[in-house]
């Protein structure tokens, strides 16, 4: 994930600031078409059987996900070259967003799968 979104960047700042920032309880990947430091990820898809997952990484330095994600979808839902990570389930806010190696289409209904380990997170 090559990029914190603002909202991240606000609650590295209060951590290192020693706020003690409310941080996430869990994570959720999602997909769409792009991105930006202040919003996220954008071109979130709605139906189709699309639903952000949520992902468990490990690691000591670099995080990642510990099991496969899988997006499953009951009909096209088209394009995404975009990731995203959020807080939630639904809403929520964005973490960090980044542009997919290859772009990933959904053509019909099936299964999108993030094998364990290809999702990684840096401090960089």
């Amino acid at each position: 994930m090559s990029s914190l979104t603002d909202h991240a960047k606000n609650l590295l700042a209060r951590a290192v600031a020693g706020r003690s920032p409310a941080l996430p309880t869990g994570a959720f990947l999602a997909l769409g078409t792009g991105g930006n430091d202040a919003t996220g990820l954008s071109g979130e898809p709605v139906g189709n059987g699309y639903a952000r997952q949520r992902v468990v990484f490990t690691g000591t330095g670099v995080q990642a996900n510990a099991e496969a994600v899988r997006f499953t979808f009951t009909a096209a839902a088209g394009t995404f070259t975009h990731v995203g990570l959020f807080d939630a389930a639904a809403g929520g806010n964005a973490l960090t967003w980044s542009a997919l190696g290859s772009p990933a289409a959904v053509a019909g209904p099936g299964t999108l799968t993030v094998n364990p380990g290809a999702f990684t997170l840096t401090g960089d």
